[in-house]
């Protein structure tokens, strides 16, 4: 009578290292499809915060006879002239509202793709004044009705990012006086154009300077979402984001 050796059903070390090394490589080639998905689902929350905040706008033009906030600071909305932003005057007409009515706790404001996850509001809004000589924020209210290729001009984008940008963490704090866009050195496109970039090759350029830029070069893809006057949403690349799509057009 003699009994069956034991067969072992384990993995031998070779085997093992071989389950190791094809599990590295499939986590190599799916990491940057992981990582591009992500990205993508980031861009498609930052559009809906965008479209949010233009039903929003919307709102708030119909009842204030076709106005609309333009600049940063709104101190003529605001009681006894306190400082007020864009972004607590429209606080009433989102459709979720913060409990406590801190524009803090919006979520609306802000962008998945935005780097420093203390940022507040990672959208810049535009204060361009109609007249191209004239270079200044504008405070005062718009009337939506009186602009013309209201589709084709940018009225919210995503925030430039940098070491040298402050973080806007409260109200009054630093920040604000670089949140809305009124000049043409405050975009990519002018950056770009300058150093003689438009086209193909201008995103392979490492060392463009964009410090002093207000509207990101780079926050989706090679470009920014955006917020136009017409309240639909779109992505704009970085080199078409000139002071041509943000300069409003009057009837």
């Amino acid at each position: 009578m003699y009994s069956k050796p034991k067969i072992s059903m384990g993995f031998t070390l070779i085997e093992l290292l071989v389950v190791i090394a094809i599990i590295g490589v499939l986590m190599a080639i799916l990491m940057p499809a992981l990582q591009m998905v992500r990205k993508q689902a980031w861009g498609i929350t930052c559009q809906a915060n965008l479209r949010s905040i233009g039903f929003a706008c919307n709102f708030f033009a119909q009842d204030n006879d076709y106005k609309i906030p333009r600049g940063s600071d709104l101190g003529s909305r605001s009681p006894n002239g306190v400082t007020s932003r864009w972004h607590n005057v429209l606080l009433d007409y989102l459709e979720k509202k913060p409990d406590d009515a801190d524009y803090r706790n919006v979520k609306v404001y802000n962008c998945p793709a935005y780097p420093d996850k203390d940022q507040t509001v990672c959208f810049v809004i535009n204060s361009f004044d109609p007249d191209p000589a004239v270079e200044r924020d504008t405070p005062e209210l718009t009337r939506i009705d009186m602009l013309r290729d209201r589709a084709a001009t940018v009225y919210l984008a995503d925030n430039q990012d940098g070491s040298w940008r402050p973080i806007i963490m409260e109200e009054r704090g630093p920040g604000w006086g670089t949140a809305d866009v009124f000049r043409a050195q405050y975009l990519p496109g002018y950056v770009i154009r300058q150093a003689g970039l438009v086209g193909a090759g201008w995103s392979q350029q490492r060392d463009l300077n964009y410090n002093g830029t207000r509207v990101a070069h780079a926050r989706h893809r090679q470009g920014h979402n955006a917020l136009f006057f017409d309240w639909h949403v779109g992505y704009v690349p970085a080199e078409e984001s000139v002071a041509a799509i943000w300069r409003p057009k009057l009837r």
